[in-house]
């Protein structure tokens, strides 16, 4: 990525916040029934916190699939996030694809509301591996 230690460290911090942003939408969505927007948000939320971890750590992915690849790669066979939250976020990924890309996908409030505390949790699992490095 050629980043200098500052940049990396603003990097990081951006992609932190814009985890916590990003998730911070999906409650409106919820309220309006705007469940497949909703799970591409919670998709995005951990995307940007997972790209944040990668970053942090010298990673760099081109696509999202290499993304997801290097989370479970680094972190999840590791025992660093637990398997759950990785195949919670796999599972994003593939709501998040079907919904974006398919005809006549209709998700409702219960294939979204599932999500939103692992969604959560993960992120918050996320900045305490952060925030656990040297």
């Amino acid at each position: 990525m050629g980043l200098t230690e500052t940049d990396r460290k603003e990097v990081v911090k951006y992609r932190l916040e814009r985890a916590k942003s990003t998730l911070a939408e999906v409650p409106f969505l919820m309220e309006n029934e705007f469940y497949g927007t909703a799970i591409n948000r919670l998709y995005y939320a951990c995307y940007y916190a997972t790209t944040a971890l990668l970053v942090s750590n010298g990673h760099e992915a081109h696509t999202h699939t290499g993304v997801k690849t290097l989370l479970a790669l680094h972190y999840i066979k590791e025992g660093l996030i637990e398997k759950s939250l990785g195949k919670m976020y796999g599972q994003l990924f593939n709501m998040r694809q079907t919904s974006d890309y398919e005809d006549w996908i209709t998700l409702d409030e219960s294939d979204v509301k599932q999500f939103i505390e692992p969604t959560e949790q993960f992120i918050s699992a996320i900045e305490n591996l952060i925030s656990s490095q040297p």
